[in-house]
């Protein structure tokens, strides 16, 4: 358990420090991320944007169980 964690915090860090050339890829404003304004309110979901992270990442698992 403790080596997963390690692992995780690693790749947050990993993530956190990559994320000024990730923000350029557009993901979070793709066709099909829902956001909604009005005054004085904002709501954001980003629909697509999460199913292609969840792609990605099942495929990474997948990979690596193998």
């Amino acid at each position: 358990m403790a080596k997963w964690l390690i692992i995780l915090g690693i790749i947050f860090i990993l993530i956190g420090l990559a994320w000024p050339w990730l923000s350029k890829l557009g993901l979070g404003h793709l066709p099909g991320d829902i956001h909604i304004a009005r005054k004085g309110f904002s709501f954001y979901f980003p629909l697509t944007t999460g199913i292609i992270i969840s792609l990605v990442l099942s495929l990474l698992f997948w990979i690596f169980r193998k």
